[in-house]
């Protein structure tokens, strides 16, 4: 009968309790989640031409460009990283939609912005998505 074979578990990225932000914590957030969104909306785009030039090498230079690649990947993780320690979500990295968790009549919701807004002027249901997007002036904070 054969011993027991040693099992080690993949590595787990702890959870994070998911920080509220009331609207105004969230605006006074912007400047900050606003150049870190455009930094991801970048290295984005950088990563989906990045593997359009792999497609088309081979060899050393295919190699090369993968590596390439790889950091470029890992310099978006980082940024998402960024995002999630302030509290925030990033949705989209093409446009650069963000949500953060907010309180509306006593329940979560997502206080929505995407890169270019000012402010954050949209929140929806935590299961509505961008389609339920409502006005922040019907929002009601309170519990």
């Amino acid at each position: 009968m054969a011993g027991p074979q040693s099992f080690t578990p993949p590595s787990v990225t702890p959870s994070r309790t998911k920080k509220r932000f009331t609207l105004a914590e969230a605006n006074k957030s912007l400047p900050y989640v606003s150049r870190v969104v455009k930094d991801l909306v970048n290295c984005n785009r950088a990563i989906a031409t990045q593997q359009q030039r792999i497609e088309k090498k081979s060899g050393k230079d295919r190699n090369i460009s993968e590596k390439e690649l790889v950091s470029a990947k890992d310099r978006m993780q980082n940024l998402v990283e960024e995002l999630a320690a302030v509290g925030a979500e990033l949705k989209d990295p093409r446009s650069g939609l963000v949500d953060f968790i907010g309180r509306h009549k006593g329940h979560d919701v997502c206080l929505c912005w995407r890169l270019g807004e000012e402010t954050v002027s949209y929140f929806h249901e935590m299961d509505s998505g961008m389609a339920g997007r409502q006005s922040v002036t019907g929002l009601d904070e309170r519990d």
